[in-house]
């Protein structure tokens, strides 16, 4: 079991991974929904996937990564925390959704590079929804705990 002082700084990064992890999830589908209104070979389309790649491999990427090693980390130094915490094993399915999800914006911006996107502008304003969604539950599970 860690020190106080040293789990409060492992707690303190894993929601500043939280915060970046999440603004970058909420702005990559907004720009899915710029991107497409763009002719494939113009300046703009190729503004945009600038954008997108910095966008994940800067942010997004190291982002989820370090919520992952801090968050199990967590876990890790204060195991007794979590004895019995079905909220905390409903958290980690929707981390784990969120993960899945962050894979398939990959896959949707790799498609946007090669100019293969075939999806409309309502498709990504209706996936813009999704990380907001997973991220309200979430906090809902932490804060409240209700199961």
């Amino acid at each position: 079991m860690l020190d106080s002082p040293v789990y409060e700084w492992i707690k303190a990064l894993h929601v500043i991974s939280v915060i970046s992890w999440m603004a970058g999830m909420l702005y990559l589908p907004r720009l899915f929904v710029y991107h497409c209104e763009t002719t494939p070979g113009t300046a703009e389309s190729e503004r945009f996937k600038l954008m997108e790649r910095k966008l994940l491999k800067i942010i997004i990427n190291p982002a989820m990564i370090a919520t992952w090693v801090f968050g199990i980390l967590m876990i890790v130094a204060r195991p007794e925390m979590f004895d019995g915490a079905i909220w905390l094993h409903l958290k980690l399915t929707l981390v784990l959704a969120l993960s899945g999800l962050h894979g398939w914006f990959v896959r949707m911006q790799r498609a946007f590079a090669e100019d293969r996107n075939t999806r409309p502008q309502r498709f990504y304003r209706m996936v813009n929804e999704t990380p907001a969604v997973i991220m309200i539950l979430v906090v809902i599970l932490v804060i409240v705990k209700p199961v």
